[in-house]
């Protein structure tokens, strides 16, 4: 159980948390949309190397722990941007 927990330091660089309840594939996700801080689905998968169904199950659990949302596009509502929200 201790190997997952990861320490990770947010943009606001004042506090940093530790986060027990990321699997692997969500921390990929996590540090990916982090860094990029907008992406959509296919880049998710393209650079993280997971399923499809990997990534959403880690987004789903990144939006429940409030760190992802997810936008809809305006010109196509069949896409889907999901966001990092930093965390205050």
């Amino acid at each position: 159980m201790f190997k997952y927990f990861k320490v990770i330091q947010f943009i606001t660089m004042e506090n940093v948390q530790i986060i027990p309840d990321l699997t692997p594939s969500a921390l990929k996700v996590f540090e990916f949309i982090r860094s990029r801080k907008i992406s959509r689905l296919n880049e998710i998968m393209e650079f993280t190397g997971l399923s499809k169904r990997s990534v959403l199950y880690s987004i789903e659990l990144l939006k429940s722990m409030g760190f992802v949302e997810t936008q809809i596009c305006m010109t196509d509502t069949r896409r889907r941007f999901y966001c990092f929200r930093s965390v205050k």
